[in-house]
């Protein structure tokens, strides 16, 4: 039987508050800082992703925890007029919703987040229904949820038994321990790994990006690696594909990772090749750096320029 949704999205989902840019260090000494933009947005690796991935045109369900508050009432509410389903969002009586400050300066960025529900999201929260009934399944941030991430093997078991693929994009681990043991598991059920340049290497254990992505892949998964202003590159089957940034200049770079994600998916999902999902991808995220946090600039389908992909 066909799947219900294109998409199935697990993970964690906050209110963004971006601020920026920085001109000097912090002052901790009651020093009041101005920078020239701010703004409230939709968060959270997975939820940034469900969002483009719907802007694109794909069908697509989020599961996961909020809190009982105005802060849980805010993200689903985006989530919800980007056309997600969150019927598996559950409300969690008893911890808050997560939130993150975001300080721009220059091209990086520090990200500051207080946990709420993210440790106690499990695979509990995924119901058994949605996985019989998706496409594809992608989680986010595997060290921000570690209850979640012990049950992603077996969920991602139980997705591809009903015929789906899967993703997973770790984002950064704040406790700079990488997991090794726990992450090879996953990687033996995940068709696409989705990191960026830094965690390749982090999760690798490797100096080059190249031997990171080879490294990686020979535990299972297409990796494809998101390296910013050089594009970004996969391994898969021993050989490595390479295209090149959007000639673009970012006004803000919060969840590009993230829209890249959603644009390669949505591409691999229409049944483009790998080279030209990654041209997706970069285009995706390329456009999305032209407003400020990590939404307002996802493009539609017929908004990405894949002219050349089209001609290649």
């Amino acid at each position: 039987m066909p799947h219900r949704f294109d998409l199935l999205v697990l993970g964690d989902v906050n209110p963004d508050v971006v601020l920026g840019p920085l001109t000097e260090d912090l002052d901790f000494r009651q020093r009041e800082h101005l920078v020239g933009h701010g703004c409230i947005t939709l968060g959270g690796s997975a939820a940034i992703t469900a969002a483009g991935a719907a802007r694109l045109g794909l069908k697509v369900a989020f599961a996961g925890r909020i809190g009982d508050d105005a802060a849980g009432r805010f993200v689903r509410d985006l989530l919800d007029g980007r056309g997600v389903d969150t019927q598996a969002l559950t409300v969690d009586p008893t911890l808050p919703t997560p939130l993150t400050a975001i300080l721009t300066r220059g091209g990086g960025r520090a990200i500051v987040t207080s946990s709420g529900v993210l440790d106690a999201v499990s695979a509990a929260d995924v119901p058994a229904e949605l996985l019989a009934n998706a496409r594809h399944v992608h989680a986010s941030s595997y060290f921000l949820l570690p209850k979640l991430a012990a049950g992603l093997p077996e969920l991602f078991r139980t997705a591809r038994a009903h015929g789906a693929t899967t993703s997973l994009d770790t984002n950064d681990d704040p406790a700079r321990q990488w997991d090794p043991s726990g992450i090879k598991l996953v990687l033996q059920e995940t068709g696409f790994l989705l990191p960026n340049a830094a965690e390749a290497l982090q999760l690798s254990g490797e100096s080059s990006l190249l031997d990171a992505a080879a490294h990686l892949a020979a535990q299972g998964p297409t990796v494809v690696v998101k390296n910013g202003a050089d594009g970004a590159l996969a391994h898969h089957r021993g050989e490595t594909v390479t295209v090149p940034a959007s000639p673009i200049s970012p006004l803000d770079t919060v969840g590009a990772g993230d829209s890249f994600n959603a644009a390669f998916l949505a591409a691999t999902l229409r049944g483009l090749p790998l080279r030209d999902a990654l041209r997706a991808g970069v285009a995706g995220g390329g456009r999305s750096t032209l407003a400020r946090g990590g939404i307002d600039g996802q493009p539609t389908w017929n908004e990405l320029d894949l002219t050349e992909t089209e001609s290649a």
